[in-house]
């Protein structure tokens, strides 16, 4: 296997967490835009309107199931870089397409296509098209970055320490995301006022700007990592390794937790609103962000996604935390957290989740991808591929939001994951093959 000389510079680590930033500032923003578009593009839905509304994100989270495994391929075959480029050439593909269901969507909106009994305009399709793209792209940025993060060996960090670094700088994106779609997309805008024609010029320009991204990163050194990547065949399925496979269902009820709560705590707020109910936060009932009725829903967004920021930047300055210790208390404290917010219906308190879920991340990378040397960006596409959960449980909170006529007790969804997580940090995340894995790491390669 060729490997070149590996290279702890500074310079490779910080370009990847930039990136990052962008990943999780269009992941978020892809889900906010949940609540806006329920008004732009379903506004004659009535019947499954939950439920078309938490497409969005099911299509961005499709993305991830579908090109995960590509991308552990293609970083095996034509390294990180190419892979990176190639990664964000399909993000700025997505961008564009947002862009064309704007104005699809305004050139024609007499086109639309009748769902059950709702009828649903062609521009929607293709918004849940860019979000397909988007969530490709994020998911192929991603094989390239964990791995590759988590094995770059800079002086005086540890593994699970980078990838809250990155992480954080991730979440610092998700935090301003929520009023970047509020004050800037819709800026002064009523919600009943919202358009799609308003996505227009704002996502041309993040195309063009991501297109300059690609440009820069197709010149970069970004330097190989020995024993991250395999161009050999290698004696067992990744799969195989018990530690990962359970690991692959913990990212898949983490992504599915974490999402939930971020982009549905915001459909929560507005049906409460709708129906005249208080959202009280320190005796006040409503705040308003000028002339845009998003207010309480663009604020707890970004409390919910400004915890996970200011958690990650925390454990970011410590490096001798257990991943498994640490997850272990984290996933107690979320299943609290679900428990009482939704005992007393106070959405301020569920979204303190955040704040715990800030480093869970990285732990689950961490105690999947242990010891797996050769295997490890393998690995990274099937962890990728548990990512998925972010598509299917805020589209099951939307079926059964419609069903209750409430978002309340959907949040069981939520108590679920975090009981999960709390069992594989109890016994799923345990290495029971170790010694095999040090026996295929000592061997020679074995060339295809």
């Amino acid at each position: 296997m060729r490997q070149s000389a590996m290279k702890y510079s500074v310079g490779p680590f910080i370009i990847l967490t930039l990136i990052y930033f962008i990943v999780g500032f269009l992941t978020t923003v892809n889900g906010q835009f949940q609540g806006p578009l329920n008004i732009a593009f379903l506004s004659e839905a009535d019947e499954l309107r939950n439920t078309l509304t938490t497409m969005i994100s099911f299509f961005f989270f499709l993305g991830y199931l579908v090109s995960s495994g590509l991308a552990g391929k293609w970083v095996d075959k034509c390294g990180y870089r190419a892979t990176l480029v190639r990664a964000l050439g399909i993000m700025t593909a997505g961008l564009l397409l947002y862009s064309l269901s704007s104005w699809v969507a305004e050139t024609w909106p007499e086109g639309c296509v009748a769902v059950a009994d709702d009828r649903v305009p062609w521009g929607y399709f293709i918004f849940l098209a860019g979000s397909f793209l988007m969530g490709t792209s994020a998911a192929m940025l991603q094989v390239v970055i964990n791995p590759y993060v988590s094995a770059y060996s800079l002086r005086g960090t540890t593994p699970v320490q980078r990838m809250n670094i990155v992480c954080g700088v991730n979440s610092v994106g998700t935090t301003v995301a929520p009023f970047f779609v509020t004050g800037v997309v819709f800026a002064g805008v009523a919600m009943e006022s919202v358009t799609p024609g308003m996505l227009l010029v704002p996502f041309l320009i993040i195309a063009a700007i991501i297109a300059a991204v690609t440009a820069v990163s197709s010149r970069l050194e970004l330097p190989d990592l020995a024993h991250t990547r395999s161009e050999e065949r290698l004696p067992r399925k990744v799969i195989e390794f018990r530690h990962l496979a359970l690991g692959v269902l913990a990212i898949f009820f983490y992504v599915g937790t974490e999402v939930a709560i971020g982009v549905n705590v915001n459909l929560h707020a507005m049906q409460m609103i709708e129906r005249g109910e208080p959202i009280t936060f320190f005796g006040l009932d409503r705040i308003m962000l000028g002339n845009v009725n998003l207010g309480i829903p663009a604020l707890l967004a970004t409390l919910y996604w400004g915890g996970m920021m200011v958690g990650r930047l925390v454990s970011s300055c410590f490096n001798s935390l257990s991943p498994r210790i640490l997850l272990i208390s984290t996933t107690v404290a979320a299943s609290l957290v679900v428990i009482v917010a939704m005992a007393l219906d106070n959405l301020w308190i569920l979204v303190s989740a955040g704040l715990v879920h800030s480093v869970m991340w990285g732990c689950i990378f961490t105690l999947a991808t242990a010891g797996l040397g050769r295997y490890t960006t393998k690995a990274s596409g099937m962890l990728m591929a548990g990512v998925f959960g972010g598509a299917v449980f805020p589209v099951l909170q939307g079926v059964m939001a419609d069903a209750l006529g409430s978002w309340r007790w959907t949040w069981t969804v939520a108590l679920v994951c975090e009981l999960y997580m709390l069992w594989y940090a109890l016994r799923g995340c345990r290495v029971k093959d170790a010694e095999a894995l040090a026996n295929i790491n000592a061997a020679p390669s074995n060339p295809v």
